[in-house]
């Protein structure tokens, strides 16, 4: 084999072979290589590569594909073994996809194998726009969720990855988003270890992580996207990273125009190549070129980010025989497939949760209602089903559209729109309030309303998302926006039961309708067949198992200022105020029982392990499932809230009962002091086994208490490795 063609000797190390091709490209070439559009070197036999790709929750942006609810919904499965099978789906359409595309010499934008999901930034803030992009609030979830999530995409074979995923936005970033691009998040040392870097230490450590992309704000004066502390510091040298970072989309250029941290693009692409993003979303990094003749940047820099992102390419079996890389037989008919059609509507009965259901007003029974009023603007909204960062279907069910297919002839199903997502009127030329009449007359025709309010990505997104209508993408408050808790009054007033399903998110302060509403589904945005899968629900074919992510908070106003990124008084594990509906909440059809609660010990030290055994039963009358919470609280003052350290989801059918055993480490004891170093305190820790946070709003909810145990540290605190 000659020299050039080195890089193709599969007994090669991915690392040797990036470098042997490396090797052979010119300045120049090795510059355009580190754009997310990487043109082709024909001469070197390398394809033209886009980086950009997206699959938040389903292949996006590149046309058909399973759109599954959006990832706050997935959250609320509290299942992780389901994560990772939304993955596999995603990812096997993602490869099927790509060989399709490569057939017919389509390298476009969004037509690669590096995805650039998940989200794992912390939703510290329920006003924050992109927050339904994430896994919620509490970093033990996040991480969990996150893992599991970029072990499915990634796949297991021994030497090939079936895509690259990629954890973002490195880091402490959650808003605001119209400031994005100029905010500089401060942090505490203590807030950042035990809050903002746990999902991606996970992420990196335990799964292996192909690639990681910086935010666009500043973290601690230093833009995420050329942070020595972040990149080099905590990414490179303490976590061991390996693969490649990327910018976020046009970031790098943001360093001279709003951070001012630099003062000429040469010195920002500078600034970044230097601190190790190997990759730039956007065009800026041509300038590497000038960086180099000015000796701001040296070309062996340059040359070590173009082996990290061959050795990606490379790992993806881009330059291998098709025959040797098992994923490029994945047949383009997965996309879409049945079997992915009925894993959507699984996951969108997953993550729907049930959070009031006054004297079990639902399941509804068809054979007493001849006439259901559906109303409100996310009843027939299609936008609703997806949120952002989505794909195209091949259908859309929405609510109005599963009940209807549901009841069939036997019912008759009335509708109205009621009021706009967020303005006062429907029609442009009416008047205030023109959907009111139509829905007193629908309220009085029927037996039963079910009310469908909340948001859409139109609402709550990205900066510079087509259609924001509040605060680039921000939420200006928790409550429903426009005049739809007035449509909902009119609604209760005509004294028909009431049923409201949100659909949103994040969460929204709703205590109107937990007051004076019947039943409330949340079922965030539910999926393209999302529709389906609700109907399914409130007419009893399925029990609600999802669990809250995030904290229902009462009002806006007990929330911290939104710029603030300290945590005190923030989500579940700092809070002080009682919630509306608290994290770990959710309601279901049937009753479990938790009993025969056992530690293997109760002390803890350095390297030791507890196992936690607990029998869950359903002790009610129908199929269902229930996820099993852990939660430890150190008796130390300042220490958080209660926090989840452990779960585990299992389905049972009524008197079945199922053996579950979790573990406890000795970090999920740790505490992380002012110095961001984990200790092991001399104290008490309180641990809570049951279905449920142990706060008195959890418990008067449910009814149901967790199992309490005091476990101790003995002698004096230790620092926990890590």
């Amino acid at each position: 084999m000659s020299a050039e063609k080195k890089y193709l000797d599969a007994t090669l190390s991915f690392e040797e072979r990036a470098k042997a091709l490396v090797e052979g490209m010119t300045l120049e070439e090795k510059v355009y290589q580190t754009l997310h559009g990487a043109p082709a070197i024909e001469r070197l036999d390398v394809k033209a590569y886009n980086y950009w790709n997206e699959a938040l929750h389903g292949v996006a942006r590149a046309g058909t594909a399973t759109v599954f609810p959006q990832a706050i919904g997935l959250a609320a499965t509290f299942d992780e073994d389901f994560l990772e099978e939304i993955a596999v789906a995603v990812s096997d359409e993602g490869r099927a996809k790509f060989n399709a595309q490569q057939k017919y010499g389509d390298y476009d934008i969004y037509k690669g194998l590096t995805f650039w999901s998940p989200n794992v930034n912390i939703f510290r803030d329920p006003r924050w726009g992109r927050g339904h992009e994430t896994f919620g609030e509490d970093p033990y979830l996040t991480s969990r969720l996150g893992v599991r999530f970029i072990e499915g995409m990634q796949g297991n074979d021994e030497k090939y990855m079936k895509v690259a995923a990629c954890a973002k936005h490195f880091a402490v970033h959650s808003g605001p988003e119209d400031e994005r691009h100029s905010f500089n998040a401060i942090s505490s040392e203590q807030d950042l270890r035990e809050t903002y870097l746990p999902a991606f230490k996970a992420c990196v450590k335990e799964a292996d992580v192909e690639v990681v992309m910086g935010a666009y704000n500043r973290t601690n004066d230093e833009p995420c996207c050329g942070s020595k502390r972040l990149l080099e510091d905590i990414l490179r040298d303490e976590w061991g990273f390996k693969g490649h970072v990327t910018s976020d989309c046009w970031a790098i250029k943001d360093f001279h125009e709003f951070h001012m941290v630099t003062s000429t693009p040469v010195e920002s692409v500078a600034l970044a190549m230097n601190r190790g993003c190997d990759l730039n979303c956007g065009n800026i990094y041509g300038n590497l070129l000038k960086a180099v003749q000015d000796g701001l940047v040296t070309e062996e820099t340059i040359t070590r980010a173009v082996e990290r992102l061959f050795t990606t390419r490379m790992k993806l079996g881009l330059f291998d025989p098709q025959e040797n890389v098992p994923f490029n037989v994945i047949d383009y008919s997965v996309v879409d497939c049945d079997a992915h059609k009925k894993l959507n509507e699984r996951a969108a009965r997953k993550s729907t949760i049930l959070l009031k259901n006054a004297d079990n007003m639902l399941p509804l029974d068809l054979s007493k209602i001849a006439t259901i009023g559906v109303v409100g603007p996310n009843a027939n909204n299609r936008k609703a089903l997806v949120g952002n960062y989505e794909g195209t279907a091949s259908e859309y069910i929405t609510i109005l559209e599963g009940i209807q297919r549901y009841v069939g002839d036997d019912v008759r199903v009335m509708y109205s729109e009621g009021c706009h997502l967020c303005k006062n009127r429907c029609q442009f030329l009416a008047q205030e309030k023109d959907r009111m009449s139509e829905v007193r007359a629908v309220a009085e025709a029927s037996d039963v309303i079910i009310a469908c309010f909340g948001l859409d990505a139109s609402l709550e997104g990205e900066e510079g998302d087509e259609g924001n209508e509040f605060a680039s993408g921000d939420k200006p408050n928790l409550n429903l926006p426009g005049i739809q808790e007035e449509v909902l009054k009119e609604l209760v007033d005509s004294g028909k039961p009431v049923v409201l399903v949100l659909l949103s998110g994040s969460a929204l302060s709703v205590p109107y309708a937990d007051e004076n509403v019947g039943a409330i589904l949340q079922g965030w945005y539910p999926g393209a067949r999302g529709g389906k899968a609700i109907a399914e629900i409130l007419f009893g074919d399925y029990s609600p198992e999802g669990k809250l992510p995030v904290t229902f908070y009462r009002t806006t106003e007990e929330l911290p200022d939104f710029k603030d990124y300290s945590m005190k008084n923030r989500t579940y594990r700092y809070m002080q105020n009682e919630a509306l509906y608290p994290f770990g909440y959710g309601l279901s059809y049937t009753d479990f029982e938790v009993s025969n609660v056992e530690l293997s010990a109760d002390t803890i030290d350095l390297g030791e392990n507890i196992a936690i055994r607990a029998t869950l039963k359903n002790v009610g009358e129908m199929e269902g499932a229930e996820t099993l919470q852990v939660y430890v609280k150190a008796c130390l003052e300042g220490a958080p809230n209660y926090q989840l350290k452990a779960l585990k989801k299992v389905d049972l059918k009524p008197g079945e009962s199922a053996e579950l055993t979790v573990s406890l480490k000795d970090e999920d004891f740790g505490l992380y002091n002012e110095e961001g170093v984990k200790m092991l305190n001399a104290c008490d820790y309180e641990v809570y086994v049951g279905t449920n946070l142990p706060d008195a709003r959890s418990v008067a909810l449910t009814g149901k208490t967790p199992a309490k145990f005091c476990v101790k540290h003995a002698g004096t605190a230790v620092v926990i490795p890590e």
